[in-house]
């Protein structure tokens, strides 16, 4: 079974700080060890939500574009993916066609500027830059966590499209490092990361995202199953 495990924005995220050495270190070892086991398969971070931009669509039809810094409202996910672009108008206007082709409904899609290798020190920046990864985030509603949401894929333009199911699924690794099983009500906190494991059961991915927490420590943690 795959599971993405995500873990939340803090305060040290949202006002721009890089993570320290000991946590890139830390994050590194415990992701390497996790890629040779094959446990690992993908992972990304995101850059706070000054950075990021979320898009409304109503009927099908994009309706509006809030820009960041914002704080949570609806950050439960039903799908995600990335794609390439030069810019952040240009990753919204990607996103805009891309949600517009989304089964027609209502539907809300973030944007957010993924963090590269070079950014927290880890690996030489290219010479020249000409356009980066954005990840994609496609919020839950009420019908998608009934499990009567339909298609709330990505399509196939958008690398790496994954969807999720139901947080019923899922568990949450508080703050308070006590474990609550799904489904969640809301999540407020925005995503600041994700990585995506193999493993055979949810237990096996609460003890991975345990210690996944343990490097992360004042970060609340998601576990949601992906769909096949």
């Amino acid at each position: 079974m795959r599971f993405m495990v995500m873990h939340k924005v803090d305060a040290k995220m949202e006002a721009g700080e890089p993570p320290s050495r000991t946590i890139v270190e830390k994050m590194g070892k415990y992701v390497g060890e996790s890629i040779r086991s094959g446990v690992f398969k993908d992972g990304a971070g995101l850059h706070g939500s000054a950075q990021r931009a979320k898009i409304i669509f109503e009927g099908g039809k994009r309706v509006g574009i809030e820009k960041g810094p914002y704080k949570g409202k609806n950050e439960l996910l039903a799908s995600f993916g990335t794609i390439q672009a030069a810019s952040m108008d240009e990753a919204v206007e990607q996103a805009s066609r891309i949600g517009e082709k989304c089964g027609g409904g209502d539907c809300e899609i973030e944007v957010g500027v993924v963090v590269e290798p070079w950014e927290i020190g880890v690996a030489p920046k290219p010479e020249k830059v000409e356009s980066r990864r954005y990840l994609l985030l496609r919020k839950a509603d009420a019908a998608f966590e009934r499990g009567e949401g339909g298609d709330v894929g990505l399509g196939a333009e958008v690398t790496g499209a994954t969807t999720l199911r139901p947080s019923k699924s899922g568990a949450r690794l508080e703050r308070s490092r006590r474990w609550t099983d799904g489904p969640f009500a809301e999540s407020k906190e925005l995503v600041a990361g994700f990585s995506i494991i193999e493993v055979p059961t949810l237990a096996d991915a609460k003890r991975w995202a345990e210690a996944y927490g343990e490097i992360l420590p004042d970060c609340e943690v998601d576990v949601r199953e992906v769909a096949p």
